[in-house]
Parts: C-alpha cells; structure tokens; sequence
C-alpha cells in the first residue's frame, strides 16, 4: 500500500490536481468548521454581496458540528456529517476559491462538476469515529455564527487528519470506482436460462 500523500493548507490548484481517488491523506494546517446551517449564511452572504466571516481562497472546509470539548481538551467528538446536506451550496464555495471538502457520502452531480471546473476536491472523513478524528485537531476557535451552537463556524489547527481522497479534479470518484470493483457481472438471461440445474 502506497504512503499517504501529507497536505499542507492553504491548497492551490497544483496541490489539489496531483491527488487521485483512493490515495490516503495526511491533512496539517487551517481547517473550518460548517455544516448546512452556516452554508446556507455564507451563501446568502455571497448573494447578498457582503463580506464572509472566512477567506474561502485555498481553503478546506469540514463538514462536522463537534460536541463539547471534555476538561483538558480543545474539542469533543468530531465526525462528519453527510455530505448530500451541503450540496445545495457547495457550488458557490467552490466556485469562490474553496479547494477541498471534508465530509462522507457522495456528492451530486452538481458539485463534482463545479469541482472539476474550479479544482477543488472531497476528502472522507472516517464516519462513526468522531473522538479519533477528533485526535488530529490540536486547536479550535469561534469564527461566526455562535447562534448555531455546535453547527458555528469554527477554526480548526489540524495534524495529520487521517482521509481519503473520493472526488479528485479528473473526473475520479471512489464511490463508484470501489463499487464497481466488487461488483460481480449479471448473466444475460440465455446464460441464467442455460445455468439452471436438472429438474
């Protein structure tokens, strides 16, 4: 198995078109916070034409709404949340500079197209295993909407956050691609006609 590939945000374009589905990543750096109550804010933000409360540019976006940090730590559990949630939006982030997405499940049509045409990519996040995720971030603050409670836009210092690469800028999709690799070929119906046993 190949060595995880280790990722150093802000991320350009050269960063984000090197990654393949399938590779493992090690994420260090400026991670956000937001989930799909502060997506739909940042994108009325942006049809209103008003300032963000983030820089997008070369930014990485996670899709969690970590629980209370217990005494002596900086945040609680902090799985992801399914991704379909933010699809309505994400275009628009993407669209504005954000390079990668943090998150699990698939993405609709929509989104893989804007990330193929603004090179921008999705990274899953280990579903069900919130406090090892939680391991990897080493700071965490407010940035907006406090309102939201677990869903506010947080700031997030990560080291070697563990994820994989689903959706990459060529088109890759690991869901599909893994799927299809263990799927087993139907027999046409002659063939299922022909394989039945003796009555």
């Amino acid at each position: 198995m190949d060595a995880p590939v280790r990722l150093q945000t802000p991320l350009d374009n050269a960063a984000v078109e090197a990654l393949r589905s399938g590779q493992r990543i090690l994420l260090s750096g400026i991670v956000y916070t937001a989930r799909d109550a502060a997506h739909k804010r940042l994108v009325a933000a942006i049809e209103a034409g008003d300032p963000l409360p983030l820089p997008l540019e070369g930014q990485v976006i996670y899709y969690v709404g970590p629980t209370p940090p217990r005494p002596g730590h900086v945040i609680g559990a902090a799985g992801p949340t399914t991704s379909y949630r933010m699809d309505p939006y994400a275009p628009a982030l993407i669209a504005r500079g954000l390079k990668a997405m943090i998150s699990k499940g698939a993405r609709g049509s929509a989104v893989k197209e804007a990330m193929r045409t603004f090179k921008a990519v999705y990274l899953a996040a280990i579903g069900g295993a919130g406090a090892l995720m939680a391991r990897s971030v080493r700071a965490a603050e407010m940035v907006a909407y406090p309102d939201l409670g677990t869903e506010a836009i947080r700031r997030l210092v990560v080291a070697d956050m563990p994820l994989i690469v689903v959706n990459d800028v060529h088109g890759g999709d690991l869901y599909v691609e893994g799927s299809a690799a263990y799927r087993l070929p139907f027999p046409s119906p002659e063939k299922r006609l022909t394989s039945l046993p003796p009555v």
